[in-house]
């Protein structure tokens, strides 16, 4: 394919953050562009802040009219920084979005994303329940990615996702390393099938490291905003999930919130797959391949519904 429509959705990982150039922000996905073709159109709808909600209602839209031959989809994080957290809802948005896009016969590239209580180095209380919707999120875009053939890439855990030299001073956003690293591992997927025909993406970075004295300056400028905004949104509902988190681990039941999350991801791929002929038990098989599941003690009840949505996953 000498020519390529590459469209890229998403929030402040596609669109840039953490890789500055002259111009404003560059992100993977601008890495990636020129590799895929010899000629290249690329647009980038992401946009920082951006939750699954936005990308189904407002660059969805955009996308489709552009008609992309490829297309990225890499979304999530913000909603599990949210009160209104809700897997459900997650899920049939992210159906929604997929499907548009291979109704087109659009190539469509999806990520897995490490925890964001994990890269923070919150402590464990505050941790789980951030890491627990995570891996919800994750749980639906691996189950969902299968299902329309997407190009998947990994990047939830594994040696170069853990390494700081990676990232930016936010720990959150990959800095311009991490953001090559990205585009040469959805390039090597991509060249895999024949769907990427350029040189694959320099892994080396084009500019110096930001020092720490810049890195301390964006921490006590833009990263503080951003840290305010995200508390008076989630902090009063991530305390009760740790209080929560507490009281089960007290009494030996902490078992329990990972079935519970379990069950909420069942349930809200079985919702998907009553409109696409695929019974229940059978997405529920696939949805236990990829999720990692904690066995709750012998005679435990298993807590599905409310109380999955008490717990912050529902």
């Amino acid at each position: 394919m000498r020519h390529v429509r590459f469209v890229a959705l998403g929030d402040s990982l596609t669109e840039g953050v953490g890789d500055p150039v002259t111009t404003g922000r560059r992100g993977w996905a601008a890495l990636l562009a020129p590799s895929l073709a010899e000629e290249v159109e690329f647009t980038n709808l992401a946009v920082s802040g951006a939750q699954t909600r936005d990308v189904r209602e407002r660059q969805i839209p955009a996308a489709l009219e552009l008609r992309p031959d490829i297309a990225s989809v890499v979304i999530g994080v913000n909603d599990t920084l949210r009160h209104t957290f809700d897997i459900r809802a997650v899920a049939a948005r992210l159906d929604e979005v997929y499907a548009a896009l291979t109704r087109q016969g659009t190539v469509l590239l999806t990520a897995c994303l490490p925890d964001p209580g994990a890269m923070l180095g919150l402590p464990g209380a505050l941790a789980r329940p951030l890491a627990r919707r995570q891996r919800a999120v994750n749980t639906v875009v691996h189950a969902l990615s299968e299902r329309y053939g997407a190009v998947h890439l990994h990047a939830a855990e594994g040696a170069w996702i853990t390494d700081r030299s990676l990232w930016s001073a936010d720990r959150l956003h990959p800095g311009e390393r991490g953001h090559r690293q990205f585009a040469v591992r959805f390039h090597a997927l991509l060249a895999e099938t024949g769907r990427a025909t350029g040189p694959p993406p320099s892994p080396e970075p084009e500019f110096p490291a930001p020092t720490r004295t810049a890195s301390l300056l964006w921490l006590a400028t833009a990263g503080t905003g951003w840290v305010v905004r995200r508390c008076r949104d989630l902090l009063p509902q991530l305390l009760r999930l740790a209080a929560d988190e507490l009281h089960h681990r007290a009494r030996g039941t902490s078992a329990r919130l990972d079935l519970s999350a379990s069950a909420a991801v069942s349930a809200a791929l079985a919702a998907l797959s009553e409109g696409t002929g695929e019974g229940a038990e059978a997405q529920r098989r696939r949805t236990l391949t990829v999720t990692h599941r904690t066995a709750a003690p012998e005679g435990a009840p298993r807590r599905e519904g409310a109380e999955a949505v008490a717990n912050g996953i529902g």
